[in-house]
């Protein structure tokens, strides 16, 4: 028979897609599958209004057969079949869809029932990747002759008569012999193999998946001493065909949800949160997230793969796809189903469109209400996850310049100076006197450390609750929000406390000669001194004033090492009515080189108090002993 020739752009298409559109070899079952599903589709569509079809919903099928020896893997669907014209312009013509024309085609009717896969008509040479010859044996619904597709690639392809005994199709693929890669190939003729592809790219397509599987069995005769086995074969269904996220959610039990979980993504621990989704409007789509309670080895690492599974029609289109991830949320696992998607033409990337932002922002919303319900009904699991996500909450709220500020502030917790615990903001400022006019805070390397500044005694003394800011970059944070429930952030740092009766510094005008010899004792080791009304039974601490604080400064020195990085003021401040200071005032007189000591060690005990490295250790115990 005379071979028919693809078209010269055809063929140009063909060698494209088959060394460029897929990325991905073992794609092809899922492509051929679909196609199966399609042609079922289409059948059972027509079978709502004629009644000569005679097959039950509950008979279609598709199966796949494995020839070992003549390395042949086989799709086999019942269902609407082709004719010889559809041969030709559906496998004669690359790129020309039966599917997109049967849904054209019936573009008035109610195809709420059926789920359509293939589009783009370019599905079905995927098995050339894998196939050196595929031959489609076809018999249409309402036809007597059956048809055969034959090809071996670029080269053409033959179509003739032939017999087959029920409508359907059978796609024969040939498949190559083994390259270099040991094994590349032969998985495709191998039991084991295909179930792994079928689960993983088709195990949600809605008609059962056939395959005959090898079980070990005891041979007639044999006896325990000595047992011999044999391989007997069982047609199984390989798919479980309907989703979990099809199902509603009092059908399924939370041990049902974690143990999807836990077999999809191999974490051991129950998720924090399961929300099932299921919205129908502008995009409609059906999605299950999961928020991990525990975050895994890898999360904190360039190996991590953020993203959610994509489905189309119980098709696998992503295993990951990262445009469906709210940033402030990348920890979360799932699966989301939308037709409303625009892909590309293999199928495996998505278009950049309004419907996959308006899924992302929905998901990102979901996720943020059950966090926050987590928060006020499950507190110790919400700060069980907090102690592994809430690091990443802040980081994006500083990576962001507060930009998403609104969604994340009401899910921080710090440590609380009354509490003993952590507490949110709402709580926080929900326990505020009326009188009171800032959330008060205060930064330092550990809980311990900021509780002992000598700078909180004065909020402390006023019997309002301290925040306390102790992870990295937490310094940053109060910039960013700039206030919460209309209340400004204050730190301990600040001027004005507001205080109405905090000590007024203008009496410190009369130390001025003191606050002279001690910049001048202590150069430029020091920006400024001068008197502070923060301090109580302290005589001295350090500040940075308004700018770059301490807290900044360790920071941008952590994250460039030996650079030149942000410095921050030294503002050394006197309990001016502190014995300390005024034994240091009289000794400026009495004793300058005892003053001059006394200098040296208070601005050595504010650098300690404050957690700054001192820069001589050795002389500050010396000039301690040298008091005795």
């Amino acid at each position: 028979m005379r071979k028919k020739q693809f078209k010269a752009e055809s063929k140009r298409l063909m060698d494209m897609m088959i060394n460029s559109i897929y990325t991905n070899k073992e794609i092809f079952l899922r492509e051929i599958i679909s196609n199966a599903s399609d042609a079922i589709d289409k059948l059972a569509f027509l079978s709502l209004t004629d009644d000569k079809v005679g097959i039950d919903r509950s008979d279609f099928a598709i199966t796949l057969t494995i020839d070992k020896e003549n390395r042949t893997l086989t799709v086999s669907d019942n269902g609407i079949g082709m004719s010889a014209d559809e041969l030709e312009n559906n496998l004669g013509v690359i790129a020309s869809s039966g599917s997109r024309r049967f849904c054209q085609e019936n573009e008035n009717a109610d195809l709420s029932d059926t789920e359509i896969i293939g589009q783009f008509g370019v599905g079905f040479y995927s098995a050339f990747m894998v196939a050196d010859k595929i031959t489609v044996i076809t018999k249409k619904y309402g036809e007597a002759q059956a048809y055969k597709w034959e090809s071996e690639g670029i080269d053409g392809y033959t179509v003739e008569p032939c017999e087959r005994d029920s409508i359907g199709t059978d796609v024969i693929m040939h498949i190559k012999e083994d390259g270099d890669v040991a094994d590349e190939y032969s998985q495709y003729i191998r039991e084991y193999p295909l179930t792994k592809l079928i689960k993983k790219y088709s195990d949600y397509i809605r008609f059962p998946i056939k395959l005959l599987m090898p079980h070990p069995e005891l041979k007639e005769g044999s006896t325990e001493e000595n047992p011999e086995y044999e391989e007997v074969f069982e047609l199984e269904t390989l798919n479980s065909m309907v989703p979990i996220w099809h199902k509603k959610k009092n059908d399924v039990t939370s041990e049902e949800y974690n143990q999807y979980y836990h077999e999809h993504w191999m974490d051991q621990n129950p998720p924090a949160c399961t929300i099932p989704i299921s919205t129908e409007g502008t995009v409609s789509y059906e999605a299950l997230i999961f928020v991990p309670s525990q975050a895994q080895t890898q999360y904190y690492t360039d190996d991590f793969k953020k993203g959610l599974q994509l489905y189309s029609s119980g098709v696998m289109i992503m295993d990951s796809c990262e445009d469906l991830v709210p940033e402030p949320f990348n920890f979360i696992r799932g699966v989301v189903e939308s037709p409303d998607l625009s892909l590309n033409i293999s199928r495996e990337m998505l278009q950049q469109s309004r419907q996959l932002s308006a899924i992302k922002s929905h998901i990102e919303k979901k996720v943020k209400t059950e966090l926050k319900k987590l928060l006020e009904n499950d507190r110790e699991s919400y700060e069980s996850f907090f102690k592994y996500f809430g690091r990443h909450l802040k980081v994006n709220l500083l990576d962001s310049f507060g930009q998403n500020k609104e969604l994340i502030s009401d899910l921080l917790l710090f440590y609380s100076s009354t509490e003993k615990k952590l507490v949110s903001l709402e709580e926080y400022v929900n326990r505020m006197p009326e009188d009171q006019k800032y959330i008060y805070y205060a930064t330092g390397e550990s809980v311990t450390s900021v509780d002992n500044l000598p700078q909180t005694e004065i909020v402390k003394d006023h019997n309002m609750e301290l925040l306390y800011l102790v992870d990295p970059g937490d310094e940053f944070i109060p910039g960013m929000l700039q206030s919460f429930m209309e209340k400004e952030f204050r730190s301990i740092d600040d001027k004005d406390l507001g205080f109405e009766d905090e000590k007024s510094e203008s009496d410190s005008s009369i130390y001025k000669e003191t606050f002279d010899f001690i910049k001048e004792t202590l150069g430029d080791k020091v920006d400024e001194v001068k008197a502070t009304n923060r301090l109580r039974s302290h005589p001295v601490c350090i500040s940075s004033g308004d700018g770059i604080t301490f807290e900044m400064e360790k920071y941008f020195g952590a994250i460039q090492p030996g650079g030149i990085g942000a410095k921050a003021k030294r503002i050394l401040e006197f309990n001016i009515e502190h014995d300390a200071f005024k034994a240091l005032d009289t000794a400026r007189i009495t004793d300058p080189e005892k003053a001059k000591k006394f200098t040296e060690i208070l601005y050595n005990q504010a650098l300690l108090i404050a957690g700054l490295p001192i820069e001589n250790p050795t002389q500050y115990t010396d000039l301690l002993v040298s008091l005795f």
